[in-house]
């Protein structure tokens, strides 16, 4: 949530920040709150583009800074475009909060951000050149998902919209060099693709719900890049209609991952023709020896499976507890169903971790992950952006 607000609190904050700061052009100050008894660490702010050109009088939000408390300081910021027109609607970084722990931040104006190879935390790309993948991670996660050329390959042809994952244990990028190399099914020290999707829902893939039966689309036909790091990796992908029943299904689907996140954020826009009683549903492959439960009053689905001996491999699914319709299985995965409502998005979150990435020790530590971060969906940080 953000506000535009005035005070002298606000002010005197700014004054204290900027006396050392970066820049000597227009300043406001952000103040945001961590509203619950539960540490936050890589906590997104997002900044609408509208609040900071009314405080700021700045057209190009990539011009705007950061500054933390520590007097001084800038914190990496990106610009997103989250409809691809050229024009940048937020700009989003990171802090880490301490329970029930207020910050404040600057804001000023100055040169163009260009950011440093060094500075990325979260990438994606469409790989052509891999059967029209697009891969995506961040600096404790990566996956895919298959485009339409895999569905053909010669080689190993393969027609799923599953979600795969590759385990890592390394807080670097590691999609171009694991592609360049193509070696990445065996593990030579920062990870490796351990998982086996197949045409099952992998870890976050979703489908359509009805008369009792899972239907799913084919392999995504385009996609489409809205942010690219360093901060945030945001993309979409569109899929050709697919029938579930009595009714046609159209699909756009976005996902976005965030630095220091192990889950990523899914939204799908379905059409339904005609109008029918159908539900979203999302997955998770249920594989052999998975340790498997749902926590309703969390909106948690997980698993906890040993993966090619090395290690076990926790996969989750977070959603709005009263958003959830029921749990059930089909086709080998554990589903959690939701409503479709024509417009407007069904949103959930999904990810993994591992016990080898340094993480998450055991099957509590995953546990314990993705109840905080249900608990972090439902008290979002209180932003208050003030003009000086």
């Amino acid at each position: 949530m953000t506000r535009i607000a005035t005070s002298a609190t606000a002010v005197l904050a700014f004054v204290l920040l900027s006396s050392a700061g970066r820049s000597a052009g227009p300043a406001a100050v952000v103040t945001a709150r961590n509203p619950i008894d539960l540490a936050r660490p890589s906590e997104t702010i997002v900044l609408p583009a509208a609040d900071l050109r009314r405080v700021l009088g700045v057209d190009d939000i990539r011009t705007v800074h950061v500054t933390g408390q520590a007097i001084g300081k800038e914190i990496l910021a990106q610009a997103v475009d989250l409809d691809d027109d050229g024009k940048f609607d937020q700009l989003v970084f990171q802090a880490d909060f301490g329970p029930r722990q207020s910050l404040v931040f600057g804001l000023t104006v100055g040169e163009r951000l260009v950011y440093t190879r060094d500075q990325f935390r979260a990438f994606g790309r469409f790989v052509r050149e891999r059967r029209d993948d697009f891969a995506w991670e961040n600096d404790r996660i990566a996956h895919r998902m298959y485009g339409a050329a895999l569905e053909t390959w010669a080689q190993e042809p393969l027609t799923s919209s599953g979600v795969d994952i590759w385990v890592k244990r390394t807080r670097r990028l590691v999609v171009n060099d694991w592609y360049m190399v193509d070696d990445y099914h065996r593990d030579t020290g920062d990870g490796a693709d351990l998982y086996s999707v197949g045409k099952t829902r992998g870890c976050g893939g979703s489908g359509i719900w009805t008369d009792g039966k899972l239907s799913v689309s084919k392999n995504f036909r385009n996609s489409r890049s809205l942010a690219n790091g360093p901060i945030r990796v945001m993309f979409e992908l569109e899929y050709e209609p697919w029938s579930a029943g009595a009714v046609t299904i159209g699909e756009t689907k976005r996902i976005t991952l965030d630095a220091g996140q192990n889950l990523d954020r899914f939204e799908s826009i379905y059409s339904v023709t005609p109008a029918g009683a159908v539900e979203h549903a999302s997955g998770i492959k249920k594989a052999a020896g998975a340790e498997v439960a749902f926590r309703k009053e969390s909106g948690v689905l997980r698993t906890w499976e040993p993966v090619k001996g090395a290690g076990s491999v926790g996969c989750g699914l977070v959603a709005d507890p009263a958003a959830i319709r029921g749990t059930t299985e089909a086709d080998g995965n554990l589903l959690v169903t939701m409503g479709i409502t024509a417009g407007r998005p069904v949103v959930y979150y999904a990810g993994f971790g591992w016990d080898r990435s340094g993480d998450f020790a055991d099957l509590a530590a995953w546990d314990r992950y993705l109840d905080e971060f249900g608990r972090r969906l439902r008290s979002p940080i209180d932003v208050v952006v003030t003009a000086r």
